[in-house]
């Protein structure tokens, strides 16, 4: 019998797993998917009375295979498709089949919000419940977008194949972009009452490292990794104990993970050393340096603001440009950077953002206009949906009397 306290692990380990080796005998993603979760369903119910089997991945392709023809609504077929199984060996796990089964399901016909969704489902075994209280959505939304989404496979007609290679790149930036999102989400939740989401940050993590074991040559795989470990290093620092948010100046960085920190400097300075520099590397790159100050004022703030502006160059977008002008304000001093935000600010998407005013605040206490700064606080505290950054910036206000 094997441990049972890690049954939730190994479920979720082999379900993306045994999804592919299904999806690519049968066919048909939505209706294997179904029978793939009843399997995952059987095996959490009956696995701690009669033990993990031997073979829990074969056990799991099997219940799931014959689910799979249970599910056929045509009597005659489910006969004929029974009588093939029985004579046919079981679905084998290839070594690619986990990518496949990503790229499939940041398909480029999905919506972003369907591709985030349907990679938690499939590629990381979250049942709709939990995606649901993952996400603070409604089940039944996240059971409908699933379901959407697996229809619009289906009409796509899409094969459960390895892309060709000219649009391999492509739809890796897709897979990318969608583990980064699923990682952001939980490292600073978009509204809600917690900062941090740990099974988001955790599932991302995870599969983001099963993409960089499949895909080492890959440099931005590479540097959203280190990225992702550089950035989750600082979680234990971020909030007091009460939750309330913690800004990284006056964070303990004796909290902050070393071998996180460790294990992300290692991947990043490799990766630079051989790889096309590419958007994820260089915010690995900056995170790196914040990890490696051991104090607030010994970070390299000019090497900061180089950076940014080769992101900037590569990948230009309102976030980067507003994290630029902070790093040039520490270069060059709040004045500076309160200009330079001025004539940022004309983008409707920063006008409009809570960051903006929040940094705007910041820089006018340095500056000494704490009536200002009282005021952008406050508009800051009124724009975001985060309950911790809404207490956060509230308090920030309240201390400049």
């Amino acid at each position: 019998m094997g441990d049972l306290t890690t049954l939730p692990d190994l479920l979720r380990e082999y379900a993306p797993q045994v999804l592919a080796a299904v999806v690519r005998r049968y066919g048909d993603f939505e209706a294997c998917e179904d029978a793939v979760q009843e399997a995952l369903l059987a095996a959490a119910q009956q696995w701690p009375a009669s033990g993990i089997p031997a073979q829990p991945r074969n056990w799991l392709i099997t219940v799931a295979g014959r689910r799979r023809v249970e599910l056929l609504r045509n009597e005659s077929a489910r006969r004929r498709r029974e009588e093939t199984v029985r004579h046919e060996p079981a679905p084998e796990v290839r070594g690619d089949d986990e990518l496949a089964l990503l790229l499939l399901c940041c398909h480029p016909a999905l919506a972003v919000p369907a591709q985030v969704t349907l990679t938690l489902r499939a590629v990381g075994g979250l049942t709709t419940a939990e995606i649901a209280r993952a996400l603070l959505l409604p089940e039944s939304t996240v059971g409908q977008r699933i379901s959407r989404a697996k229809q619009r496979i289906r009409d796509t007609g899409t094969r459960f194949e390895m892309p060709a290679p000219h649009e391999l790149s492509d739809r890796l930036a897709a897979v990318r972009q969608v583990l980064y999102l699923i990682f952001n989400e939980g490292y600073t939740a978009s509204s809600g009452e917690q900062l941090h989401r740990l099974d988001l940050t955790r599932e991302a993590i995870r599969l983001t490292r099963q993409l960089h074991r499949r895909l080492p040559d890959d440099g931005e795989v590479a540097g959203l990794l280190a990225l992702m470990l550089l950035t989750d290093a600082r979680r234990p620092a971020r909030t007091g104990p009460d939750g309330s948010l913690i800004p990284l100046a006056e964070q303990d960085r004796g909290r902050w993970e070393a071998a996180a920190i460790a294990e992300g400097v290692a991947i990043i300075t490799r990766t630079l050393a051989r790889a096309p520099i590419g958007p994820f590397q260089l915010q690995a790159a900056i995170a790196a340096i914040h990890d490696e100050a051991a104090r607030p004022e010994e970070t390299d703030w000019p090497q900061i603001r180089i950076l940014y502006g080769m992101l900037h160059a590569l990948a230009p977008s309102p976030m980067v440009t507003l994290n630029r002008i902070v790093a040039g304000a520490m270069v060059d001093g709040p004045a500076a950077g309160l200009a330079a935000l001025d004539e940022a600010a004309t983008d409707p998407v920063l006008a409009r953002h809570h960051r903006t005013a929040a940094v705007r605040a910041h820089l006018l206490e340095l500056a000494g206009d704490l009536d200002g700064a009282r005021e952008q606080y406050r508009r800051a505290a009124r724009l975001t949906l985060s309950l911790p950054e809404q207490r956060y910036l509230e308090s920030r206000a309240s201390r400049l009397r």
